[in-house]
């Protein structure tokens, strides 16, 4: 409610709830607006243009696929939806219907993932060699998700955004310590075609909260910390540099240790950025960055990433059960 009203042109007309509580505090908020606990009051409303989606993950396809068929320009919370299969169905049905679907992976407007795009884009960086990322803290554990789709969405899409490209292959180990079947660690590793590898630490269980993304090139590295208001995004001019293997018999690495720059970023929103962009989508004003191919992309990634974590709980549930606790210390099999 606060986003839309800080964006021209647009004109917040009704919530929906189920939860009474809330609709009576957005009622306080603005008495203007209607207030409904039922989303369909909304979806059947002839003087709407548009909806918003920021419900719990398991509904957005249903609710998706409700605005979409009622005529309405769609932004949806991320994740897109819970399947491929899913988002590819909304993705269909929005191009038939002639609306704009959009995805709110908030971080693309973020300054400092705009600033990485663009050092990265304009080879600033060199070859790209590594992206890691530490997106951790304590909780909030989700009753319908695991650690994988509530954090993996916002470095996925990153990624997407940076490297222009799906991984071909992909890693993962976690474990499950509250909730059997939703992880709440997660370890990521995806290998992209360019050669780039990609390593996600995803947790609910840090004491501390970390928001830390490095990304390496052959000249130059760059760290962004998103919990350093005062310099974010710092960029390393250093490096390690060795002779071709034709001309050496031996590893004899040279290390480049020059100085740390950190550029002036806007402090605009990401979100209200997000917004505006949707109205100027709608209006046709702007080509969408958000759209729904980017989001099917996303969704896609995290199943895979999901079938490759389910495997690894598997393989050392299988272990614990068979009760070898330290596989490092048999034959492989």
């Amino acid at each position: 409610m606060r986003t839309i009203a800080r964006a021209p042109g647009l004109s917040l007309k009704a919530v929906a709830d189920q939860q009474f509580e809330r609709l009576e505090a957005m009622r306080a908020v603005d008495p203007g607006v209607m207030a409904y606990d039922d989303a369909q009051a909304i979806l059947d409303a002839d003087d709407l243009d548009a909806v918003f989606v920021a419900t719990p993950a398991a509904t957005h396809y249903a609710l998706g696929r409700r605005a979409i068929d009622a005529g309405k320009h769609l932004l949806i919370e991320k994740p897109m939806c819970c399947s491929t299969d899913e988002a590819f169905d909304l993705v269909e049905r929005a191009e038939k219907a002639g609306v704009t679907l959009m995805i709110d992976h908030t971080f693309l407007f973020h300054p400092a993932v705009v600033k990485l795009g663009e050092l990265i884009h304009t080879n600033a960086l060199g070859t790209i060699s590594y992206y890691d990322s530490q997106r951790i803290n304590l909780g909030l554990f989700q009753p319908d998700v695991n650690v994988l789709w509530d954090l993996g969405p916002h470095d996925l899409a990153i990624l997407d955004f940076l490297f222009g490209d799906e991984p071909m292959h992909i890693e993962a180990s976690g474990y499950c310590h509250l909730n059997k079947g939703l992880p709440d660690i997660a370890y990521v590793t995806l290998h992209y075609p360019s050669s780039a590898v990609a390593h996600l630490n995803l947790s609910w269980m840090s004491p501390v909260k970390v928001r830390r993304v490095a990304v390496g090139g052959n000249a130059k590295m760059a760290v962004w910390d998103d919990l350093d208001r005062d310099e974010p995004v710092k960029i390393y001019d250093r490096g390690i540099s060795a002779l071709p293997q034709s001309d050496r018999e031996v590893i004899l690495p040279s290390y480049r240790v020059g100085d740390v720059y950190s550029p002036r970023l806007n402090t605009d929103e990401p979100l209200v950025k997000v917004v505006h962009h949707f109205q100027q989508v709608i209006l046709g004003r702007e080509v969408s960055r958000l759209d729904g191919h980017a989001g099917l992309r996303v969704v896609r990634t995290l199943e895979r990433v999901q079938q490759a974590l389910d495997s690894s709980l598997q393989k050392v549930q299988h272990l614990h059960n068979a009760g070898r606790p330290f596989p490092g210390l048999v034959a492989a099999e």
